[in-house]
Formats: structure tokens, C-alpha cells, sequence
């Protein structure tokens, strides 16, 4: 899997462009991220899927607090049916700072998210649900059956110890957000944990890393386009993270706080320089793929994710041609 990450912040029309754009540059999937504050992302892959012919598309990822899972679990089935057998399934615990603004606090994250999907699994394949535990479902199903059926791929998003190792153990792959080789080296050991327990029939297993890159010619410019997601992924860290980084704790959570209040300019003048080392791989296509190789030594495959650089056509354009 070589895929991209389209972020819905631009009208539904672009992003169907955009998808064309990637599949041709060399993207063989294609997910866009999910937040309340954005545009709808099954309405965006739906337009997507309709403009491109082979690429697999999915939501990266999808959260099972602001939409009941079993819902979440029919869009799925629905871009299935409408892309014609190419849905993955992208689903973590979410962004904190965004959930905060709906009066969610993340809880049992991993309880959350191995619920999700395995309930969703169940369904797509026609059994019915019901459960008491983080999500609660009485008798429920869909009234039709998704043409990949039960085998619709489901990747986790996240990148706590415990969400790789159980990533590994249950699910086709792990969105890992991590730009870093020190932290995809760190992920790939967590997931080898987890498929030590990997029963054969789960089938094979992809670790991803779900990377922030940005990219230009000119290296300055991609690096100021790299400050808005760096800041996003900062303040939703974990404490070790940032440790690995020698990353302010402090200064993350001030970070966190801005956002929440929707104050993204104060917000973005507070990344540091080291943040956007850590967090991002941004520069000129040649330093792009050199960080990429050294990421690719401890991951099986890459998502090319926001803010890809400062202009976007550009950026999918060298991206692809960098990395394809």
C-alpha cells in the first residue's frame, strides 16, 4: 500500500479531483480524516471512489464516540457497495482536542475501538448485535450485505502500546502517527507483541506509518506548511512520545488548549522547530525520501498525510513521483 490522506477542509469537487490526482500519481488508497468541524468523509470518499477506478478508499480515521459504531459500521458497508468492493475501514479512539469540543473524553479507548470493529465485522457478515460495554446495541444489523462482505479491511488508528499490540492481534494493519524512525522502530516492536498472539487465520498484517509530510521545492516553504497538523499532533502525544523528542509536555498541552478554544494561530506559532522534526517529514523531495527511507526500514508501507506541502496539487504530484 502506497496511500494519502485527503483532509475534507476543501469542498467535496476538489477532493473528488484530488483523488483522481492521486491514483494517477501513484496512490493505491485513499483516506480522508474525520472530524466533526470538517466535511462529512463518507460524502467526500463516496466522490472519491466516483473518480477514481482501482484505488481503495476509506475514512482515517473514524471514531466510535461522536458516531455509534453500528452506524459507522453501515457508511462503511454503503462506500462498499458504492466504490464497488473498496472500502477499508479506518478506526481509533480520535482526536482529543476536536472530541473535547463535543463533551466527549476519550474512555476506554481500546475497549471503544475493538468493539467498533469487530461489532462491525459481525454485522457486515449478517449477524445481529447486542451488547452491553462502551457501546451499547440491542438486536441490531444491516439490511444488506457489503460486497467485500466481512473481509472489508480494518486498519487501527493509534499509537499507544497497548492499541499496537492489539492492532496486531486483531486487525489488518495499524495506522501508526508517526513520522519518526525512533517511533515507527518503537511501534513495529509493540506490533510484533501483539502478532505473537495472531491467530494464522487473521491473515497478513500491515503497519503503516501514518506520516505528516510536506514537500516543495523550496524546503522553508514546506516546513511553514508543516506547523497546523504538527500542532494537532503534539498536543494529542502521548507523555513517552514527547519524551523520545526531548518535547516541552507543557508547551504540548498549551498547544492543546489553543486548539480546543479555536485559537489554531496561537496554536500553530507555538510549534518549535524540534516538533516539526519529530512530527513531520518535510523539506525537498530528496530530503522527503530520504526521511521516508529510514522510515520504511521499520514500517511496511506509508500514508502520505496533511498537510503534504504548500500547495497541494504539487505536493501529491512530487509525492507520488518521490515515493512511487
Amino acid at each position: 500500500m502506497l496511500g494519502i490522506e485527503l483532509t475534507p477542509e476543501h469542498p467535496v469537487s476538489r477532493l473528488g479531483e484530488l483523488g483522481a490526482r492521486a491514483e494517477a500519481a501513484g496512490f493505491d488508497t485513499i483516506f480522508c480524516s474525520s472530524h466533526y468541524n470538517n466535511r462529512d468523509p463518507f460524502v467526500a470518499l463516496d466522490r472519491i471512489a466516483r473518480q477514481t477506478d482501482s484505488a481503495r478508499v476509506g475514512p482515517g480515521v473514524a471514531n466510535p464516540y461522536d458516531t455509534h459504531p453500528l452506524t459507522l459500521a453501515g457508511k462503511v458497508a454503503t462506500l462498499d457497495e458504492s466504490s464497488g468492493g473498496r472500502a477499508v475501514f479506518g478506526i481509533g479512539p480520535g482526536d482529543p482536542s476536536t472530541l473535547r469540543n463535543l463533551g466527549v473524553e476519550r474512555e476506554q479507548g481500546l475497549s471503544a475501538t475493538i468493539q467498533a470493529f469487530k461489532d462491525a465485522q459481525r454485522v457486515w457478515d449478517g449477524e445481529r448485535v447486542s451488547r452491553e460495554g462502551v457501546h451499547t446495541a440491542a438486536d441490531a444489523g444491516l439490511n444488506f450485505e457489503p460486497p467485500q462482505g466481512a473481509d472489508i479491511p480494518v486498519y487501527v488508528g493509534g499509537e499507544g502500546p497497548h492499541m499496537c499490540r492489539m492492532a496486531g492481534k486483531h486487525a489488518d494493519g495499524l495506522l501508526f502517527n508517526g513520522s519518526h524512525p525512533d517511533d515507527l522502530a518503537w511501534a513495529r516492536d509493540r506490533v510484533e507483541e501483539g502478532k505473537s498472539d495472531r491467530p494464522d487465520e487473521r491473515g497478513e498484517f500491515e503497519l503503516a506509518a501514518y506520516a505528516s509530510v510536506s514537500v516543495a521545492a523550496d524546503a522553508d516553504a514546506a516546513r511553514a506548511a508543516a506547523r497546523p497538523p504538527v500542532a494537532f499532533i503534539a498536543s494529542g502525544a502521548a507523555p513517552p512520545v514527547l519524551q523520545r523528542h526531548g518535547i516541552d509536555p507543557e508547551v504540548a498541552d498549551a498547544i492543546g488548549d489553543s486548539i480546543a478554544a479555536g485559537n489554531f494561530e496561537a496554536a500553530f506559532e507555538q510549534v518549535t522547530e524540534p516538533m516539526v522534526d519529530a512530527f513531520c517529514i518535510a523539506g525537498t523531495p530528496e530530503a522527503v525520501a530520504a526521511r521516508a527511507e529510514e522510515v520504511l526500514a521499520h514500517a511496511d508501507t506509508l500514508v502520505v498525510g496533511s498537510p503534504l506541502g504548500p500547495d497541494l496539487e504539487t505536493a501529491i504530484d512530487l509525492t507520488g513521483e518521490t515515493l512511487s
